[in-house]
């Protein structure tokens, strides 16, 4: 990343720090970037929506996470799921314009940073 990237990215952090008074971590900007605020790890991908769908089911296979809920049209989607420990995991798909997704994922009621990494890991892996 170029110096006027680490800036913008800085500066977002820190409004975000300042306007939404929780935690955040942000990892480049555009479609590929990452955020983890207020108990959600969001996300913009590269792919469409459907492509995204698929590949969370895989990934919830491959984690042994047991799929309660699936809801998909053009425009959205969303995955429910429950890990062994009965933690409910929740994984929302949007469209946006040139075929992106926007991706959320909670787990729990709080949220947990790790667990969300590790899901978005395997999505991002089956894509």
């Amino acid at each position: 990343m170029n110096r006027k990237q680490v800036a913008l990215v800085l500066m977002i952090c820190s409004s975000l720090i300042h306007l939404q008074g929780c935690a955040v971590a942000l990892v480049g900007a555009g479609a590929g970037s990452v955020a983890y605020l207020k108990g959600n790890l969001e996300a913009v991908l590269k792919e469409d929506v459907s492509q995204v769908y698929e590949a969370t089911l895989k990934a919830f296979d491959e984690l042994e996470i047991s799929t309660t809920k699936k809801e998909k049209d053009a425009l959205a989607a969303v995955i429910v799921g429950r890990t062994a420990a009965d933690k409910k995991i929740t994984i929302k798909l949007k469209a946006a314009e040139n075929n992106l997704t926007k991706l959320s994922i909670r787990v729990g009621v709080f949220g947990n940073q790790a667990q969300s990494r590790r899901i978005y890991d395997e999505i991002k892996k089956n894509l």
